[in-house]
């Protein structure tokens, strides 16, 4: 496992702490943990923004389709 130097405020470094502490984690393991989450999160806005991308691409097309299909009915 490679590692990385984090400096981190005061404040965040002692809230960190206390609840790395509160859940019997150590601090690197909940700082670990917080930056698994995150990119987990990010992973699904950038998924979800993509999703969203492509459905306006192909918004005409099938509002055109559904046109066609209501037309049949």
């Amino acid at each position: 496992m490679r590692a990385i130097s984090l400096k981190l405020p005061e404040d965040v470094l002692e809230i960190s702490r206390w609840c790395a502490d509160t859940l019997h984690l150590s601090s690197a393991a909940y700082i670990r943990r917080a930056i698994e989450r995150m990119n987990r999160q990010t992973e699904a806005f950038l998924r979800a923004k993509r999703l969203a991308e492509a459905s306006k691409k192909v918004r005409k097309e099938s509002m055109r389709v559904n046109r066609e299909f209501a037309a049949i009915e």
